[in-house]
């Protein structure tokens, strides 16, 4: 679907409503833009930490969990007091 935006004399563009609404952008979101022979893209950009955090969550709810003490015994390494 191709919306129409204008940009303003501040360089700035005002995404529509409903397509904000549709990719679950906030105010305050984070979007990389890319420019490839003339053509423009913009993409979420996704902080990293969240992504880890919701992999080990993930992995927690699977049991597939290890404290750092057990990893650090099966890896022979010591930690601080041991």
């Amino acid at each position: 679907m191709a919306e129409t935006v204008t940009v303003d004399a501040k360089g700035r563009v005002s995404i529509p409503r409903a397509v904000r609404q549709r990719l679950g952008l906030h105010s305050g979101a984070t979007l990389f833009v890319q420019e490839h022979e003339g053509e423009i893209r913009f993409r979420r950009a996704e902080n990293p930490f969240d992504l880890l955090a919701e992999y080990a969550e993930e992995e927690y709810r699977m049991g597939q969990t290890t404290s750092l003490r057990a990893y650090a015994r099966e890896h022979g390494i010591a930690l601080d007091g041991e």
